[in-house]
């Protein structure tokens, strides 16, 4: 075996250490997705019927698999 084939330790790649994520800069972006989710659940959960936002049906058949998914009662 040549002496160039073993490993030194100066040949070992560096260890990366996560960096911290302070909560005030975590937060607003929390609140944002949370406000997506919950907006995602109304689209995909309550635009039918007389809580609608539009009246037509193009919402709804749209996710209609997902309500089904999602144990949203529909038909």
């Amino acid at each position: 075996m040549h002496a160039s084939a073993i490993a030194t330790p100066a040949a070992i790649a560096p260890v990366s250490l996560p960096v911290s994520i302070p909560v005030r800069e975590l937060l607003p972006w929390a609140v944002f997705g949370g406000m997506l989710l919950l907006l995602a659940i109304y689209f995909v959960g309550v635009e039918a019927g007389a809580m609608a936002v539009f009246n037509t049906m193009y919402v709804h058949e749209f996710v209609h698999d997902g309500r089904h998914l999602l144990g949203f009662p529909c038909h």
